[in-house]
């Protein structure tokens, strides 16, 4: 008898029933177990061999460890200023502060990026005043030159919301005289000839010869007037750039005059005072106290944070306080 192929399965169906619709034995049993554990075995087998075969030589090799992390930014830094060719000078420059906290997150990094490009090495201190006195750019500049180390061979005299624009700007070693750099054809508000502010540049031993600043001016302003008649005392020859030619450009003026007055009051005596010159007072009449040292980075510029107390004799100086 003649069957089609779409019937083979159901004659197939029909013999599995007649097979299983006998009686269920104990060797029926067995034999099903040992046909499902041969088709097990062979799946196993199959499966192993076809991971084999996928693997690469490479993913049978012993994992080995990761590779070491690249130097972090600082100690690429580091290195570089190993290098020879940054020159045997150091640079230490001097930021006189007080709360002004935003300008600071700009100054650091912004001047770390600008002297590493120079290949100037370099220390930035901020000489914090944290007493009750009135502000004293002069004594807390006094205070950077003895606590800077004797790494350092020149400093640099730097307002906090003045940065360089132009990187013409000479930061390098000021051997032969003072150098200052936000001189009054390029500072975008002072232009009188004899300024010497904002940015000024010596070496230690020039700032020595000098007896460093006058600790007699409390408040804003006067200070850099008086260091430029010892300047002349000391016989010293000043120095400022040539050739910079984008005028009162070349400076980046962040100070905000309306959100951040000056403390710019005057009382009677401190008027009669303010235009002499201070023969003996400097380096050998400074008083202060060191509260605290702090090594910080801001976004991956280090910087060194020296608290200081700053001491007055008001039998001298009465208007180191107000009120």
């Amino acid at each position: 008898m003649m069957y089609s192929s779409r019937r083979k399965p159901v004659l197939y169906f029909k013999e599995e029933r007649r097979f299983l619709s006998g009686r269920c034995t104990v060797y029926k049993l067995f034999g099903l177990c040992m046909v499902l554990v041969l088709v097990s075995l062979l799946w196993l087998q199959l499966s192993c061999s076809g991971d084999m075969s996928v693997a690469t030589p490479e993913d049978r090799r012993v994992p080995q460890p990761p590779p070491p992390p690249p130097p972090c930014e600082v100690d690429a830094q580091a290195s570089a200023a190993d290098d020879p060719s940054w020159g045997p000078h150091k640079l230490a420059l001097l930021v006189p502060f007080r709360e002004r906290f935003e300008e600071l997150l700009l100054f650091v990094p912004f001047m770390h990026t600008f002297l590493n490009k120079k290949k100037i090495r370099h220390k930035i201190l901020i000489i914090n005043q944290v007493d009750h006195y009135r502000f004293n750019r002069a004594s807390l500049i006094n205070v950077g030159y003895l606590e800077s180390g004797n790494d350092t061979d020149y400093l640099a005299m730097h307002d906090v919301d003045l940065l360089p624009l132009n990187e013409a700007l000479d930061y390098g070693f000021p051997e032969d005289g003072p150098f200052h750099v936000a001189s009054p054809e390029l500072h975008p508000l002072y232009h009188y000839k004899t300024y010497v502010g904002g940015i000024l540049l010596l070496t230690k031993k020039h700032y020595y010869m000098c007896n460093g600043m006058s600790n007699r001016f409390w408040g804003w302003g006067r200070e850099d007037d008086e260091f430029y008649r010892r300047l002349r005392k000391a016989e010293l020859q000043l120095f400022r750039p040539s050739g910079i030619t984008t005028g009162y450009k070349t400076f980046l003026h962040i100070h905000d005059p309306a959100w951040r007055k000056r403390d710019q009051k005057r009382v009677a005596s401190q008027k009669q005072e303010q235009f002499k010159v201070d023969p003996e007072g400097g380096l050998t009449n400074l008083r202060y106290q060191v509260e605290s040292r702090q090594d910080l980075s801001i976004s991956g510029a280090p910087c060194t944070v020296i608290n200081t107390k700053l001491e007055c004799d008001q039998n001298q100086t009465p208007w180191c306080l107000l009120g």
